[in-house]
C-alpha cells in the first residue's frame, strides 16, 4: 500500500431478497453506491454487515463477487474475526488471495466470557500476521465483551508487522486513542475510530485520521474528517454538528438496520430484510430515520431513482 488509508471506509450491508436469500445483485449495487459517495475504501463482511448471520459459502461467495466487482476502484477490506486461530487465518489468507488490500479483526471470543488471556489473543494476532502480507486492523469493540488494554494494543503494533491499523470503539475511545498513539504511534498508519462517527470530533482530537462507518452517508461524514485534517477545525465541527442528529439516531435507535432502510428506500437495495433473529425497524423509528436523511439530502435516498 503505497499511503496509508484514511479519512472514511464504511461498512457495506449485506443485501437479502424479502425470503432471506443473498441478493448477489443488490450486492454489486451497494458497491457501485458506495464508490459513488466517495468513500475511501470498502469494508465487507462486519458486523454491520451481519456476518454474524452468513454461512460460510455465503461468506465465500460475498467476498469473491464484492472483490470482482469492485475491481480496483477502491479497496476492499474484509473482515476475517472467527474464534479459532486457524480458521483467522485460512479466512485472511483467502481474501488476501482474492484481492484484499486489508482484513480487520476481533479479538477471539464466544459469547462474552469465554476469550482467552492477553498472550493467547497476541498469539491469535500474530499467526495472523504471520500468514499473510497485507495491513490488518484491530478492531476494539465491546461487542466482544474484551477488554484489550492499551498495552497489549501497543504490543501488537510495535511487534507485528502487519498489524498497523486499529478500530477503537469502546467508551471513553479518544483517550485510549491518545494513549495508543503516544504508546505506538511510530507503528501505527490507521488510527480509526467507529460506532458510526457519533465521538469522531473528539477521536480527531485524540489522533484519528480516519472513521469506519455505516454506508448510510458517508459523504457528508467524510468532509468532517478531510476539513479536520486540513486545519479547518471550525468547518469540520460545522459539518458534525450538522450531522449529528442522524448519526446519533442510527447509533443509539437503528443500528445495522439503518443503511438497509435507507438504502431500500433509494432504489439501490430491492429490500431491507434483515435475519431472523434480528427483527425490521418498527415504523416510529423508520420514519424518523428517513426524515433525518432527507432533510440532509443524504445520497443514497436518490441514487436509484
Amino acid at each position: 500500500m503505497k499511503q496509508p488509508l484514511a479519512n472514511i471506509l464504511p461498512v457495506a450491508p449485506t443485501p437479502f431478497h424479502p425470503d432471506g436469500r443473498v441478493d448477489e445483485d443488490g450486492m454489486r449495487r451497494v458497491i457501485d453506491c458506495m464508490i459513488d459517495q466517495g468513500v475511501d475504501a470498502i469494508c465487507i463482511l462486519a458486523n454491520y454487515s451481519e456476518q454474524f448471520l452468513l454461512s460460510d459459502d455465503e461468506r465465500s461467495l460475498l467476498m469473491r463477487l464484492s472483490l470482482e466487482h469492485a475491481d480496483g476502484r477502491v479497496p476492499v477490506i474484509v473482515t476475517t474475526s472467527h474464534f479459532s486461530t486457524g480458521i483467522a487465518m485460512e479466512r485472511a489468507q483467502a481474501a488476501q488471495s482474492m484481492g484484499a488490500l486489508m482484513i480487520m479483526m476481533m479479538p477471539p471470543y464466544h459469547g462474552s466470557g469465554l476469550y482467552p488471556a492477553a498472550q493467547g489473543i497476541f498469539e491469535h494476532f500474530e499467526a495472523v500476521s504471520n500468514a499473510i502480507s497485507i495491513p490488518i486492523m484491530v478492531q476494539d469493540a465491546p461487542l466482544s465483551g474484551v477488554t484489550m488494554p492499551v498495552d497489549l494494543l501497543a504490543r501488537l503494533a510495535r511487534e507485528l508487522e502487519n498489524v498497523s491499523y486499529f478500530k477503537i470503539e469502546c467508551p471513553f475511545a479518544a483517550d485510549k486513542l491518545a494513549a495508543l498513539i503516544e504508546a505506538a504511534g511510530a507503528y501505527i498508519e490507521g488510527p480509526f475510530d467507529g460506532e458510526e462517527a457519533v465521538t469522531l470530533l473528539a477521536d480527531l482530537d485524540a489522533g484519528a485520521t480516519g472513521t469506519m462507518t455505516s454506508a448510510m452517508f458517508p459523504e457528508l461524514i467524510r468532509p468532517i474528517v478531510t476539513e479536520y485534517r486540513g486545519g479547518n477545525k471550525d468547518a469540520a465541527l460545522a459539518q458534525w454538528q450538522k450531522c449529528l442528529p442522524l448519526i446519533n439516531h442510527e447509533n443509539r435507535q437503528c443500528g445495522l438496520r439503518a443503511a438497509k432502510v435507507v438504502f431500500k428506500e433509494g432504489g439501490v437495495i430491492g429490500s431491507d430484510h434483515v435475519r431472523h433473529p434480528l427483527k425490521p425497524m418498527s415504523e416510529r423509528t423508520r420514519t424518523r430515520l428517513l426524515e433525518l436523511a432527507r432533510d440532509l439530502d443524504v445520497m443514497a435516498l436518490r441514487w436509484g431513482k
